[in-house]
């Protein structure tokens, strides 16, 4: 199963997540859908209507920037970074 690792903001907005995550995809778009089943409100967090991932919110598969469709190999390391703003 791929690991996610989700950032402690995104983490204490959805009750009861871990900041590990173990789960099976094949793709990006089948891990937020699976993470959203886990702990709803997820998907509405990480994308926005189309669906399309949220322009503040950048998702790396092994260190790669991805997008929805994106492959998740049961290796795969996935970090969720939101972006980061101010003077």
């Amino acid at each position: 199963m791929a690991t996610v690792h989700v950032p402690r903001s995104l983490a204490a907005l959805i009750p009861g997540m871990p900041r590990t995550i173990e789960v099976a995809a094949g793709d990006v778009r089948s891990l937020v859908l699976a993470l959203d089943r886990a702990h709803p409100g997820l998907l509405d967090r990480l994308c926005e209507p189309g669906p399309r991932i949220r322009p503040f919110i950048n998702l790396f598969v092994d260190g790669t920037r991805a997008d929805l469709d994106t492959p998740v190999e049961p290796s795969s390391v996935i970090h969720v970074v939101p972006a980061v703003a101010g003077g």
